[in-house]
C-alpha cells in the first residue's frame, strides 16, 4: 500500500512542479515588464494568474505525460533505472524551457505577441539573432538562463529524491491504476470537461492586451502554433501570381446600381450588425424559401432592403466572422481565428469605425473562447464585450450560453441607454445552433433534425422581430442602420443537389432602419460576406483600402460574383451560372451554365491568392 502511495504522490508532485514553473514564469514576464505591470491594476494582475492557470495546468499535463507513463513502467521495471530516465528527462526540459522563457521575454518588445513559430525561420541564421542583441543582453541573458535553470533543477532534485527512495517494483495490481491516472492527463489537457479544448481565448479577459499576453502561457503558445504550422507551399496554385491576380482584379469594376450616395440618408448613421446563426435563405420566406419559418424577417424584408443573391464564404462561425468583420476569406483547410499569429494582422472593420469616430461594442451570450472568437475579437480594437458570463445560468440553455430572448433583452437595454453617437454594435445570436434548444413551443415539432432547425429559427425570428419593434421606438432609430445578416450558410433542411452547392451558402441579408433610403427595395447582386466590410467603408467614406478581397456589392456587373470555400474544395457563383470544385480529386463537383470555365479560373486564383496571403501572414 505505500508503495503505491508513493508512486501517486510522485506523480502529483511532478505534475505540480512544472504548473508552479509555469506560474514563476509568468511572475518573470511580468517583472520584466514592470513598466507595463505597473500600469495595471492589482486585481489584473492577480486575473493573469488566475486567467492563465488553464493553459499552464494544459502543458504541465502534456509534459507529465511521458513521467506518468514511466511510473507506470516501473511497477514491472527496475525504478531505479526508470527514475533516472525521468530526472534527465527533466532536467532537459528545464534548461530547454528556461532558454525559450529568456527568448519569449526578449522579443516580445519587439513582436509584441508571446512566444510562436515566427522564432523558427530565424533559427537558420543564429549569428543575426545574437548580433541583434547587446554584449549586456547576451551576457545576461546567458547568465539568467542558467540561474532558472540550476534554481528549478534542484527545486526538482529534492521533490524526486524525498519520493524516489520510496518505489519498489513488481506490484503488478498497480498497473491499471496508473495507466488510468496517466489517461486523466487529458483532463488538464483539454482544459476541463466543456465542448471547447482551453485555447488562447480562455485567458482573454482584460481590455489591456498586455494583461491579455501576460496571461498566454508561453510554451502551450509555441506548441499550439508548432501544430498549426504550414511548410510554406501552397497547394492550390495553378496560375502564375501575377496571372490569377489579373483573373479576379477583372471582375471588379465600378457598374453601381446607383449613386452611392443614395443608399443611406446621412453620412455618419449609427450601425448595429446582428449575425444571425446559422440562418440559411432556404428556410426564408422573402428569398423564395420556405414561407412560414421566419415570419418577421419576412415582413421585414417588405420595409427595408433585401439583398437576394448573398453568399456565406464559409459554413461556420469561425469562418463567417472574419468574412464579415475582416473582408477575409476562409482557407479549404484551415481557420484563421484559430490562430492568433496569423489574426492579428487581418484588417479589421471595429477599428476603421472606430477611426470614424464610432464607438464599438460586441454582443454575444455564450463562450467567447469558441473557436478563439474572444482573441480575435480583441484584436480587432472592440472596446467593450458582452458575453455569457454576464448573464445568470438559469437562462442558459443546457449547451451554448443565454437563450437569444434574455441576450436580445440585454442588448435592447443597453441601447435604450446608449448615449454615445456614432456607435457600431455587434450582436450574434445562438439559440439557432444544435442541439436547438429553445423556449415554449417547437413550431413545427422535435421529431427530426430538420424540423428541430426550423423551429429554433422560428424562435429566433420571434426574438428579432421584437428586438425591431422595440428599435423602431427609439430615438436613434431614424438615424440607425441595421444590418441581418446570417453567419454562415447551413446544410439544413436538406437540400437537392451536391452538399456544397450554392443551397447550402446562400444567405440572407437584410438593411433596416431610418439610415436606409426608403425607396430602394431589392439588390439582385452577386455578392458575400467579404463584401460587407469594403462596402459599409466606401458608403461611410472611411478607409477600405486594406480589405483587399472585397468589392462592392452594389456592382451591377454581370461579372459579379460570390465565392465561398469549404474542406478541400470551393463553389463559385454568378448571374450566369456556378461551379463546384473538389481539390481531392482535382475535378469539378458540379457546374452549370455559359462560360463555366471562366468560373473555374477565377475559382482557383481566388483560393490560390487568398490562401497565399494566408501563408505569409505573421
Amino acid at each position: 500500500m505505500k508503495t503505491f502511495k508513493n508512486r501517486f504522490l510522485y506523480n502529483i508532485y511532478y505534475f505540480l512542479f512544472w504548473v508552479v514553473y509555469f506560474v514563476f514564469a509568468r511572475f518573470f514576464f511580468l517583472m520584466y515588464y514592470v513598466d507595463k505591470t505597473q500600469e495595471l491594476e492589482a486585481s489584473t494582475i492577480g486575473k493573469t494568474f488566475l486567467y492563465g492557470l488553464r493553459l499552464d495546468a494544459s502543458f504541465a499535463a502534456y509534459l507529465s505525460t511521458i513521467p506518468f507513463l514511466l511510473i507506470m513502467f516501473s511497477v514491472i521495471i527496475n525504478p531505479k533505472i526508470i527514475l533516472k530516465i525521468i530526472k534527465w528527462y527533466t532536467f532537459i526540459i528545464i534548461t530547454f524551457i528556461s532558454l525559450l522563457l529568456l527568448i519569449d521575454a526578449g522579443l516580445y518588445q519587439a513582436w509584441g505577441v508571446r512566444l510562436d513559430t515566427s522564432l523558427l525561420p530565424y533559427l537558420n541564421t543564429p549569428e543575426l539573432m545574437i548580433s541583434s542583441t547587446s554584449t549586456f543582453q547576451l551576457v545576461s541573458g546567458i547568465f539568467a538562463w542558467i540561474l532558472i535553470s540550476l534554481v528549478f533543477i534542484q527545486i526538482f532534485k529534492k521533490i524526486h529524491q524525498k519520493n524516489s527512495s520510496k518505489i519498489s517494483f513488481r506490484n503488478w495490481l498497480h498497473l491499471p491504476f496508473f495507466l488510468l491516472m496517466t489517461a486523466v492527463l487529458i483532463i488538464p489537457v483539454r482544459g476541463g470537461f466543456q465542448i471547447v479544448p482551453v485555447n488562447q481565448s480562455n485567458v482573454y479577459f482584460s481590455e489591456s492586451m498586455f494583461a491579455n499576453h501576460a496571461a498566454i502561457n508561453f510554451m502551450w503558445n509555441f506548441s499550439n502554433t508548432l501544430t498549426h504550422k504550414t511548410d510554406g507551399t501552397n497547394p492550390y496554385k495553378y496560375f502564375e501570381d501575377e496571372t490569377a491576380l489579373n483573373i479576379i482584379n477583372k471582375t471588379k469594376n465600378n457598374l453601381l446600381t446607383a449613386d452611392t450616395d443614395s443608399i443611406l440618408t446621412t453620412t455618419k448613421p449609427n450601425v448595429i450588425l446582428i449575425l444571425w446563426e446559422s440562418l440559411p435563405a432556404k428556410i426564408v420566406g422573402s428569398l423564395g424559401g420556405e414561407p412560414n419559418v421566419t415570419p418577421n424577417l419576412n415582413r421585414l424584408s417588405k420595409e427595408g432592403l433585401l439583398f437576394t443573391n448573398f453568399y456565406a464564404n464559409g459554413d461556420r462561425t469561425d469562418k463567417g466572422i472574419p468574412a464579415v468583420l475582416s473582408g477575409y476569406y476562409p482557407q479549404p483547410v484551415k481557420r484563421i481565428m484559430r490562430m492568433p499569429n496569423k489574426t492579428r494582422s487581418l484588417p479589421m472593420l471595429p477599428k476603421k469605425m472606430a477611426e470614424l469616430g464610432y464607438k464599438t461594442s460586441f454582443y454575444y451570450g455564450g463562450d467567447l473562447n469558441f473557436g478563439n472568437m474572444n482573441t480575435y475579437l480583441r484584436n480587432a480594437g472592440i472596446s467593450e464585450i458582452v458575453d455569457g458570463s454576464q448573464f445568470d445560468k438559469k437562462d442558459w440553455n443546457s449547451k451554448w450560453g443565454a437563450y437569444d430572448d434574455v441576450f436580445m433583452k440585454r442588448f435592447a437595454d443597453d441601447l435604450s441607454t446608449q448615449q454615445q453617437d456614432p456607435f457600431f454594435k455587434i450582436a450574434l445570436t445562438l439559440t439557432s445552433h444544435e442541439p436547438y434548444e429553445i423556449k415554449g413551443e417547437y413550431k413545427f415539432g422535435k421529431e427530426t433534425h430538420d424540423n428541430q432547425f426550423r423551429s429554433a429559427h422560428f424562435y429566433t425570428d420571434s426574438v428579432i422581430g421584437d428586438f425591431i419593434s422595440f428599435a423602431k421606438k427609439q430615438e436613434w432609430y431614424k438615424n440607425t442602420l441595421i444590418v441581418i445578416m446570417s453567419d454562415h450558410g447551413h446544410s439544413s433542411p436538406k437540400h437537392e443537389g451536391p452538399y456544397f452547392s450554392p443551397k447550402k451558402f446562400r444567405i440572407p441579408m437584410l438593411w433596416l432602419g431610418g439610415a436606409v433610403n426608403s425607396k430602394i427595395k431589392e439588390i439582385n447582386n452577386y455578392s458575400s460576406q467579404v463584401d460587407f466590410s469594403y462596402t459599409l467603408l466606401d458608403l461611410l467614406n472611411g478607409d477600405k483600402d486594406d480589405f483587399d478581397f472585397g468589392k462592392n456589392i452594389f456592382n451591377t456587373s454581370d461579372d459579379q460574383y460570390a465565392y465561398y470555400s469549404f474542406n478541400k474544395g470551393f463553389g463559385i457563383k454568378n448571374k450566369n451560372g456556378f461551379y463546384l470544385y473538389d481539390y481531392v480529386s482535382q475535378k469539378p463537383i458540379l457546374y452549370e451554365g455559359k462560360n463555366s470555365q471562366k468560373l473555374d479560373s477565377l475559382g482557383k486564383s481566388i483560393t490560390q491568392y487568398s490562401y497565399q496571403d494566408f501563408l505569409e501572414r505573421k
